[in-house]
């Protein structure tokens, strides 16, 4: 029976893992997408990471109606849905690029927002049906532990792409981006088509008696379900803003030596190169250390690293191993830059295990508030895109390694709710 399975299922998992990757893709091309529209609208940093801002709040508007969309139509329509609105997302992208100079920048945040709502569906079904087309138990944790390996792998491939693509800075063009949107789309297309053709369980979703909105009601009255929410804001903030501002730090010309493109890119794309490592030992040592320490160490550290990278001198330099471009050629190796740029990158590895520990804790003791409480998760995600703005504006203002005061704030906040915050204080209340 597991062989038919297996066989059965074999193309649809590969679909599955392919949009573990364009949730990825099209949720970390939208930092890097800064410097092409600093450059082609010479706009501030803050106008800049619009685009991201765009595609992440999408997930504050569609967090909820993502849920109710996954009850009405089941998680295969709901994921068909899903990639067609992503396909539509990145072609309203790609237009932008033929749209005149007036209309081009609202056309790409029209289209990053619209992408944003497809991630957001997508976010909401692609582990339960991989899971379920794994047949559960372990083979279908097996399988999304593949899909969150290969959605870090684009994670960190994306940012070193698009430098690559854009190649001079301050000649960059949306059109520049063109080949990864042609790839984007033919993904989508590919995926759409296998998955209506293809017959696949749908996952067991349990149903609740009650409506929606009392269990929503019944979770906001946790105290630390509450703190943990507001945790992942903070969190997803973090996690986009750091390598986010970094790329568009390397490649300033005021700093004593700035990267090219595709090298800035390679080293934001080390972070989440990190990220990955980070996640790939979070989960060997995740059954022997608790959700509380690891989140309280990983903030500690995190704090530490920002501290070092904002007191810092931009003059002092250090080797780090990436993926370098000189006079045209890409080579591995060691490459000389900014001490604080070392030290932004380190926080890949903190960052890596953050999300798991924080929902974990966000949801202990939740019983059947649980369903409504990963909504309102889904919602907050929006901080990723809300974060890095303000980010961008203080660095407008004051400079770009002052703005890690942002980042700092964010992790001093998870070392509070780590240590404070996390704890459940609201027992007496019935979660059966």
């Amino acid at each position: 029976m597991t062989n038919k399975q297996e066989k059965n299922y074999a193309l649809p998992i590969i679909m599955m893992i392919l949009l573990f990757g364009m949730i990825s893709f099209v949720t970390n091309l939208a930092a890097p997408m800064g410097v092409v529209l600093k450059a082609q609208f010479n706009v501030s940093n803050f106008a800049g990471l619009l685009g991201n801002a765009a595609n992440f709040i999408a997930y504050a508007v569609m967090g909820i109606p993502s849920g109710i969309l996954l009850q009405r139509v089941g998680y295969k329509k709901t994921a068909l849905i899903a990639i067609a609105v992503g396909f539509i997302g990145v072609g309203i992208q790609y237009l932008s690029g033929y749209a005149g100079q007036e209309a081009a920048f609202g056309v790409y945040l029209a289209g990053a927002f619209v992408a944003g709502f497809s991630m957001c569906l997508l976010n909401t079904v692609v582990n339960p049906m991989l899971n379920t087309l794994g047949g559960s138990g372990n083979k279908g944790n097996q399988l999304i532990q593949v899909g969150g390996s290969f959605n870090s792998v684009m994670a960190t491939l994306t940012p070193m792409i698009v430098g690559m693509l854009i190649g001079d800075a301050a000649k960059a063009r949306i059109t520049d981006i063109f080949p990864f949107m042609y790839a984007a789309m033919i993904v989508f297309a590919v995926v759409f088509i296998v998955m209506w053709l293809v017959n696949i369980p749908e996952p067991h979703a349990e149903q609740s008696s009650e409506p929606l909105g009392k269990l929503i009601s019944g979770a906001v009255k946790f105290r630390h379900f509450i703190l943990g929410a507001l945790g992942i804001f903070v969190y997803v903030g973090v996690e986009v803003g750091t390598p986010g501002i970094l790329n568009l730090f390397l490649v300033d010309p005021n700093i004593p030596n700035p990267l090219n493109t595709t090298t800035a890119g390679f080293v934001a794309g080390t972070y989440w190169l990190l990220m990955l490592i980070g996640r790939l030992v979070g989960a060997s040592i995740g059954g022997k250390v608790s959700s509380k320490a690891m989140l309280s160490a990983a903030s500690a550290t995190g704090l530490l690293l920002v501290l070092c990278a904002i007191l810092s001198p931009s003059s002092t330099e250090v080797s780090l191993p990436v993926l370098k471009s000189v006079d045209g050629v890409t080579s591995f190796g060691f490459l000389d830059v900014p001490v604080n740029a070392a030290f932004l990158v380190l926080i890949g590895l903190c960052t890596s295990i953050m999300w798991g520990s924080i929902f974990n804790l966000a949801v202990e003791g939740l019983g059947k508030y649980l369903t409504a409480a990963s909504g309102i998760f889904m919602v907050l995600v929006c901080g990723g895109g809300i974060l890095p703005a303000l980010q961008g504006w203080i660095a407008d203002v004051a400079g770009y390694l002052t703005s890690y005061w942002v980042i700092f704030a964010g992790l001093a906040y998870l070392l509070f709710y780590a240590l404070i915050g996390s704890k459940n204080v609201n027992k007496d209340i019935p979660v059966a």
